[in-house]
């Protein structure tokens, strides 16, 4: 009788166990979706604000025809792979490039530079970069607590049946790389500064810090 009441009282903890264990991963999971909502709000930002971006710059230098092209062809690319973090890290690094090219143009238009337009979608696409690399440092934390609570023992051993997989990070396969990239345009204060995009994900935690 003993081992009766032993064996049920085991496996009345065990159940709660696995039912405190499922919901705390539920949870988990639902952080990490959110987090990632939060940056498909930012990007989709960026997507909207680019086509005006470039048509400003047609405007003044229309025979750049292939920059152009190639900074529309990359959005286009990036919003579809929106829903996917590998796919879109990757869009995000053709669209960083093409951006490059795109906003190095105002150096050799002076009229350009110094249009009014330009300069406010040049900040708020600045902007833009910067909510955007918050939202990633917010997803990647996240997911590197829902990953490790899903590859700990004893979790590991029926996380999978119970469908909780690892999730991939934003950018890095490196859990303590968080520092997202940033974009930076430079200042539009001065007119003689140059404004050029820089990756540099140690001056960006360095800006958000300030």
């Amino acid at each position: 009788m003993t081992a009766l009441i032993c064996s049920v009282i085991v496996f009345v903890l065990l159940v709660f166990f696995v039912i405190g264990t499922y919901n705390n991963l539920v949870t988990m999971r639902q952080n990490v979706r959110e987090a990632w909502s939060a940056i498909e709000t930012e990007l989709r930002r960026r997507f909207d604000l680019i086509p005006n971006l470039v048509e400003t710059v047609k405007g003044y230098a229309s025979h750049e025809h292939d920059t152009l092209e190639d900074v529309i062809k990359a959005r286009n690319s990036a919003i579809s792979n929106i829903s996917s973090p590998e796919a879109m890290a990757a869009s995000q690094n053709v669209l960083t490039g093409a951006l490059t090219k795109l906003m190095a143009l105002s150096e050799a238009y002076p009229q350009l530079k110094a249009n009014e337009n330009f300069n406010q979608l040049q900040n708020e696409l600045g902007d833009t970069e910067t909510r955007i690399s918050s939202a990633r440092r917010f997803y990647n934390a996240n997911v590197k607590d829902f990953n490790s609570a899903v590859e700990s023992f004893p979790n590991v051993l029926f996380a999978g049946s119970m469908g909780f997989h690892p999730q991939p990070y934003f950018g890095t396969d490196n859990a303590a790389a968080f520092e997202p990239v940033q974009v930076s345009f430079g200042s539009t204060q001065s007119q003689g500064s140059p404004q050029v995009l820089k990756l540099n994900p140690q001056k960006a935690e360095e800006h958000e810090n300030k």
